[in-house]
């Protein structure tokens, strides 16, 4: 029975390595805070909300980040990991800040 359940959970790492739809979400939020670009585009303006706004035809998330005085919008590009491990994003700005 020990040797079952050791199978199990040898077989299974991919699975028990993905992130909950709420820590997945704090990982695309982070990206999106520390990404330099972000806040050169923004001009270091204080930040109103973070909003997931819908997805691209290719499949990434579209995000914004508005500021009192303008609408960043973003793209986040999705880099699985090469073995298991959580999925990690890189910023994208489609539509900058005038």
């Amino acid at each position: 029975m020990l040797r079952f359940a050791v199978l199990l959970t040898l077989a299974a790492p991919p699975a028990l390595a993905m992130l909950s739809p709420f820590y997945d979400s704090a990982e695309k939020i982070t990206t999106i805070l520390q990404d330099g670009a972000v806040a050169d585009a923004l001009r270091q303006a204080p930040i109103g909300a973070i909003s997931n706004t819908g997805s691209f035809p290719d499949g990434a998330d579209e995000w914004t980040v508005r500021t009192q005085e303008c609408d960043l919008v973003l793209k986040l590009i999705a880099k699985p990991p090469g073995m298991p491990g959580k999925t990690t994003y890189s910023v994208e700005i489609t539509t900058p800040c005038p």
